[in-house]
């Protein structure tokens, strides 16, 4: 019982230190990447290559001077910021990040904890967050702050319904919420949910843009048009712990897209990382390749804010609630008649024959997708209404 406590207490400590170093490097990735794709350096004075720049940004602002809002709520105005970056981190602790570790005092599994509920408790967390930009737009007596955590909690409401309903998809096929359980399905059937369930994870993907509100769905910050948004009054470590808060649930958001549509850890096209005796070896090599899928969508959420530009705000709501909500229950509907019929009438598990099944179905769904969200077809105040 002690070498659990003190297990869980070690992976507790590494896991959350090592995401706020993550972050941080982030920052100075987000930089390099934008700055690559528009042909110039970014930062590269502060140590080699410009390693150290997160660290001087973090030295700056904890010497900044703070600022208050003469008007503003002063307990609710300090208690936004830790609102939003205490469920950014609470959220990773059930995913699985690599095979289990052996020990001589026991096998100990790579996550903080393997609570039953699995993405059930993700969801439940991470929607805690938009209450401290509700709180901070409140309570900094600011126009603009308000209209941004307005912004904030219509858009949360708008795509948490699609991206929770995504999942829906997942469970039909796993049938266990335990994400644990669903890398070990994945892995035993040598198919990755990403086949099955193609249309799910680009509903999925679509939404955690929205909900971690990274462009084009940053509309409670556009600078444009609300200075700051939810953060105008802020500045120093309270500002950073928005920015941090931001971060985190990318960084959440791609391990669990990792983890419930490409397998999580298993590595690809082997077998031994999930059968015979754990081993540190296996460990490790289990970890890098988590790694390596967690990369591939923070990369491509970097890629996606300095390619795209932003909604207008009636285009966002638009896209929630006319496009993503029908079409996930409609999505939902079609697929668990596909997997009542596989599994009941001709008897198969889940392995690769149902997996391709799955898999054209999703393909032809995704077509009649495209077809159907040609431009000004569906979001409005598109082109073609405005014309009529």
């Amino acid at each position: 019982m002690t070498f659990f406590i003190v297990a869980s207490a070690i992976k507790v400590f590494v896991v959350f230190n090592l995401i706020l170093v993550g972050v941080a490097l982030l920052t100075l990735l987000e930089r390099r990447v934008c700055a690559w794709m528009q042909d110039r350096l970014g930062p590269n004075r502060v140590g080699p290559q410009g390693i150290l720049q997160p660290a001087a940004d973090g030295l700056k602002n904890f010497l900044k001077e703070e600022t208050s809002p003469a008007m503003a709520d002063k307990a609710l105005f300090t208690l936004a910021p830790l609102v939003s970056f205490v469920p950014a981190l609470l959220t990773f602790g059930v995913i699985p990040f690599a095979s289990p570790l052996p020990t001589p005092w026991g096998v100990v599994p790579m996550v903080v904890a393997d609570l039953p509920i699995g993405f059930l408790y993700i969801l439940a967390i991470s929607s805690l967050g938009v209450y401290g930009i509700v709180l901070a737009g409140w309570a900094s007596n600011n126009k603009y702050a308000l209209l941004g955590g307005l912004r904030a909690s219509a858009q949360m409401i708008s795509y948490e319904i699609a991206l929770g309903m995504s999942t829906v998809a997942v469970l039909l096929l796993a049938g266990n919420v335990t994400l644990s359980r669903v890398i070990a399905q994945q892995q035993h059937a040598h198919a990755w949910f990403i086949v099955p369930l193609t249309l799910s994870f680009v509903i999925f993907f679509v939404s955690a843009l929205a909900e971690t509100n990274r462009l084009p769905f940053d509309l409670p910050e556009a600078e444009a048009e609300l200075i700051a948004g939810y953060h105008t009054e802020y500045s120093s470590m309270k500002f950073s712990m928005f920015y941090i808060a931001e971060y985190s649930n990318m960084v959440t958001a791609s391990a669990l897209m990792a983890t419930l549509f490409f397998g999580g850890w298993d590595i690809p096209f082997t077998s031994w990382d999930s059968t015979g005796d754990p081993s540190v070896a296996k460990t490790v090599l289990t970890l890098i390749a988590f790694g390596l899928k967690t990369f591939v969508f923070l990369f491509t959420f970097i890629w996606v804010r300095w390619t795209l530009p932003r909604f207008r705000y009636d285009q966002l709501m638009a896209l929630g609630w006319k496009v993503l909500l029908p079409l996930v229950l409609l999505y939902i509907t079609v697929l668990a008649v596909a997997i009542w019929f596989l599994r009941m009438q001709l008897d198969w598990d889940y392995g690769p024959a149902m997996a391709y099944t799955l898999g054209g179905l999703n393909l032809i769904l995704l077509v009649a997708l495209v077809w159907w969200l040609d431009r000004g077809r569906i979001i409005s105040g598109s082109v073609a209404e405005e014309a009529a």
